[in-house]
Order: C-alpha cells, then structure tokens, then sequence
C-alpha cells in the first residue's frame, strides 16, 4: 500500500522541497501543493521507472555531496588561477579514460554528472559497453593521478551508495 502511494520516496520528498523553494514561501498551502505534486509525479510516472535504482546507504548521499560540493569551490579556485596565471602554452589538456566498476546506469549518470559540475572537467562520453568513461581536463600534468582521484573521491562512493 505504502510502496503504491509513494513508489519513489526520496523523487516526492525532492518535488515537494523543489516546489517550495521555486515558490519561496512556505505556507500551509504551498506545502499541501509540494506535497501532493510530490506524491502524484512519482505514481503517474512509476510506469516508465521499471528498474528503480537501489540505495543502500541513504546517508552516504550527504558525504558523497559535501565532497562535491568541496571539489567545486577548490576546483573553481584552480580553474581562475589556470586562466588568470597561465599562458596558453603552459596549459596542458588532456583526455582521461576514467575505466569505471560501476555498473547502474544511475550512478554511471551521477559521476559523469558531477565530473561535468566540476569545473576544469567534462564528461565527453561514455563507451558503448559502458565501462569506461572519458574526461577532458582543462589542465593536468598527470593523467593518472585524475583518473584515480575521480576514482577514489566520486566512483568509490557512489559504489557504496548504489551497489
């Protein structure tokens, strides 16, 4: 019965906190409104939803979003420095091929994502067996070492969190 009402708790509880914050008023009826576009999104689309994604650490998605969030301001401190500092002949672009063990098309999506927020990276594609992702950086001496930090900081985590 619970799972019919609400067959995706956490996309009700983000419509209805989406609708208040783009109705910037919390009242009483903005509120039911929230809550009832919340409750009705999910259920009119459940249909094309068949495979739902697992979360298995719910409280992971905080850390795993304080991290992000940590790397964007740091890497929008680089990126200015980058381009302020340097000479178009000392940046050095690079393609990463980012091999991923992730395998929920999901957390595929939140990496590629996140590596495309993060300024000075972006997710250029996606190999067709989806095993490998490729990264464009703005700057980097060493290939490697990005492979292994978006591994160690993003995939790790999003692996606990989706697997």
């Amino acid at each position: 019965m619970l799972r019919k009402l609400l067959p995706h708790p956490l996309l009700s509880l983000t419509l209805t906190l989406v609708w208040l914050a783009l109705v910037n008023t919390v009242t009483p009826g903005n509120l039911l409104l929230g809550a009832i576009l919340g409750i009705a999104v999910p259920i009119l689309t459940a249909p094309y939803w068949p495979n739902r994604p697992r979360i298995r650490h719910p409280l992971k998605i905080a850390e795993y979003i304080l991290v992000v969030l940590w790397d964007i301001v740091i890497a929008n401190i680089e990126v200015a420095r980058i381009i302020v500092f340097r000479r178009n002949e000392d940046i050095h672009s690079k393609w990463v091929c980012i091999p991923l063990e992730l395998t929920s098309p999901e957390a595929i999506t939140v990496l590629a994502g996140t590596i495309t927020m993060t300024p000075g990276t972006v997710s250029a594609t996606l190999s067709a067996d989806g095993s490998s992702l490729l990264v464009h950086c703005l700057h980097t001496d060493d290939p490697d070492g990005v492979r292994d930090g978006i591994k160690a900081r993003y995939e790790s985590r999003l692996k606990e969190i989706f697997q």
